[in-house]
């Protein structure tokens, strides 16, 4: 059977359930999640999606990102997919949600209602190969420039949400980001 997404309005009311394929292809809003990493020195870990996902495969993204099943808890939801696409699990900590919607060239369009988290972890993924075929540690300050100057190279929902998490790290969520490093995103975010 097909995976399912929560369907939801745009208070994030949940109004049914559908088939996650059926979701891209019409276009429904659904309830998604996406999770940030971040090690000791304040770089976040992203993932390279795998080549043979179902859209943006091949693209550099977040440390991790799907869709709740039907009634499950988005905080759980985050921390089942982060152990099963990167091998691992941290707390997590919602910090803040998106509407976006982006329509891709196989005729696919995600319509979300995203729920960003926010974690912290200092060792190697241990990748499921169905979902990421590479990773790596990348400054904040970097990747906001390499989004900029190469933005064909990574997913739609990170260089829409990128600011929002640049915001949040420097102004409270920082968590262990030293003062410099935070002045170095506030800068390069800036930058756009």
């Amino acid at each position: 059977m097909e995976d399912q997404v929560i369907l939801v309005d745009l208070n994030d009311n949940q109004v049914g359930f559908a088939g996650k394929m059926a979701a891209h292809r019409s276009g429904e809003l659904h309830r998604a999640i996406s999770i940030f990493v971040f090690d000791a020195a304040g770089r976040v870990l992203l993932q390279k999606r795998a080549s043979t996902k179902y859209h943006s495969g091949g693209l550099w993204s977040n440390t991790c990102c799907s869709h709740p099943r039907p009634n499950e808890d988005t905080a759980d939801a985050a921390r089942r997919r982060l152990r099963e696409e990167m091998g691992f699990d941290c707390e997590l900590q919602e910090v803040f949600s998106f509407v976006y919607q982006a329509r891709f060239d196989n005729g696919l369009i995600e319509h979300e209602y995203d729920h960003v988290f926010f974690g912290h972890h200092d060792g190697k993924p241990v990748l499921n190969p169905e979902e990421a075929e590479d990773w790596k540690w990348m400054n904040m300050g970097q990747l906001a420039a390499n989004i900029r100057e190469h933005p064909e190279a990574y997913s739609f929902w990170l260089a829409a949400c990128l600011d929002r998490v640049v915001s949040f790290r420097a102004s409270g969520h920082s968590g262990d980001l030293t003062e410099e490093t935070c002045r170095e995103i506030q800068s390069a975010s800036s930058l756009s």
